[in-house]
């Protein structure tokens, strides 16, 4: 956070101070949670679906926070506005006014955003101070966050932009302004609110329709949605994908044997190796996206071939591997579920299955926002998991239960319906023997990275020390 005063951010939020000194400096980053407020920062009391921030204005204050923004006087230092997650955004927005140097990226996908931020922060601080996005702050709280976090210092600043509807990302876009932009596909994520994929395009493309006529768009040359977001940007276009006339193609894709991928980049002419540490053959993309918006920065294909292969995970809950002492393996790709993310963490499970003396067993859940899709979508998903050979599909909740009628009607081996987390872990600690590899995923709302780690503790524990696991809780994702 670059120093300024609670004067200077009351100004630019639009609001008005209570009990609170104008010339008090703030040189620390925001916070929408009182359980991470940092000491010098700025506490945002946003009203969640459960919990209202207000409440919690006494504990930021006396964690350290200077002031609370506020839509209404709460007895501590305060600046008090009409809409405290819009206020935000206006002071975000000044903020990046003082940041003279710093390029802007910002980038959307109906998938693989977060990991893919993870792999360009890490790509870009090989040339400078990087700031991007905690795990998916990606919304219209989540972004500004991420800008308050920058300081003079920072040459990056990576966006991550989510969209539930038509003019989010705009929004957003019209914060942060952006000069390079990166679409890396459409999918069905969210359709429920926006219709089709076609109406998915629409807003995914707000980030191309708002770069500069001197920035750069990254375009997914794989994607006939995203590839035909080129005319709609006044900027240079840059293309990845395996696609031969990509601007930076992927060729020769081989897996190692956990489903790690290696492949060569190809830029003008120069060719280059990366060995990714990420699962799935999808991150090749993902890497190449990131290659992208590198080269469009003015780096090297080889030092981004290097800090690709030594990049590593940096956010919860995506493919993550857990080999237990009794050879079972389990991957927790909890964080978040859509038909595009299904079908590529199936595949990949199934690719690791191939590998081992074992089963593929993939434990899914409901797949959320997917409107009068969704019966359908999770058919398909589980017809999916047959064909690619998994053997067993454990299906949670009664809203996924169309999974299960999809894997009947393709034959697999062994389903079963459960009620819950406890129920599926239950059900299988029964059944699991070495070699086996489980895939748990599903929805965020739905929790099953609790299974996924009373899994990964459950080797010599009994089914009901295993299942009390599964009910234990990762904290409220309201703001406190």
């Amino acid at each position: 956070m670059i120093e300024t005063t609670l004067g200077e951010i009351a100004a630019w939020a639009g609001g008005a101070l209570d009990l609170a000194d104008p010339a008090t400096p703030v040189d620390a980053p925001a916070a929408a949670d009182s359980r991470q407020v940092v000491p010098g920062g700025l506490f945002v009391a946003i009203v969640g679906e459960r919990v209202d921030g207000h409440d919690y204005a006494r504990r930021a204050i006396d964690a350290g926070a200077v002031a609370c923004l506020t839509s209404r006087p709460v007895g501590v230092p305060a600046i008090v506005v009409d809409d405290p997650t819009a206020a935000l955004g206006r002071v975000a927005g000044a903020v990046l006014e003082r940041l003279d140097g710093c390029s802007v990226v910002g980038l959307t996908g109906s998938q693989g955003k977060t990991t893919t931020k993870d792999l360009l922060a890490q790509v870009l601080a090989r040339r400078g101070p990087t700031v991007a996005p905690v795990g998916s702050y990606n919304t219209e709280i989540g972004v500004p966050l991420t800008v308050l976090r920058a300081d003079r210092d920072t040459r990056y600043l990576v966006i991550e932009m989510g969209a539930r509807g038509k003019g989010h990302i705009a929004y957003l876009c019209d914060m942060t302004r952006p000069k390079v932009g990166l679409v890396l596909n459409v999918g069905l994520a969210h359709v429920g609110g926006f219709g089709s994929r076609e109406g998915i395009a629409a807003a995914k493309g707000e980030l191309v329709e708002s770069l500069p006529s001197d920035g750069v768009a990254v375009l997914n040359a794989d994607d006939p949605l995203v590839r035909e977001m080129a005319g709609r940007t006044k900027a240079r276009v840059m293309t990845f994908g395996e696609h031969p006339d990509a601007d930076v193609r992927i060729d020769d894709v081989t897996l190692d044997p956990i489903g790690r991928p290696r492949f060569a980049l190809t830029y003008a002419g120069a060719t280059a190796p990366v060995e990714l540490r990420l699962l799935s053959r999808y991150q090749a993309a993902n890497a190449a996206a990131a290659a992208g918006v590198a080269l469009s920065l003015g780096m090297e294909l080889a030092d981004i071939s290097e800090a690709l292969s030594e990049a590593g995970a940096a956010s919860r809950w995506r493919m993550e591997p857990h080999e237990r002492a009794d050879g079972v393996l389990v991957l927790n790709d909890a964080y978040n579920a859509n038909p595009d993310s299904m079908r590529a963490a199936l595949d990949t499970t199934a690719g690791i299955v191939g590998n081992r003396q074992g089963r593929g067993i993939a434990v899914l859940g409901p797949m959320r926002e997917l409107g009068s899709a969704s019966e359908e979508a999770h058919r398909e998903i589980g017809g999916w998991a047959v064909e690619r050979g998994i053997d067993t599909v454990v299906v949670v909740g009664e809203d996924a239960r169309s999974i299960l009628l999809g894997a009947e009607a393709a034959g697999v081996a062994e389903a079963v319906l459960v009620p819950d987390g406890p129920s599926a872990v239950e059900w299988l600690d029964k059944r699991l023997r070495s070699g086996d590899v489980v895939l748990v995923k599903a929805s965020r709302a739905d929790g099953l990275e609790r299974v996924a780690h009373a899994l990964t503790a459950s080797a010599g524990n009994t089914a009901s020390e295993s299942a009390a696991a599964a009910t234990e809780g990762e904290g409220s994702t309201d703001a406190q």
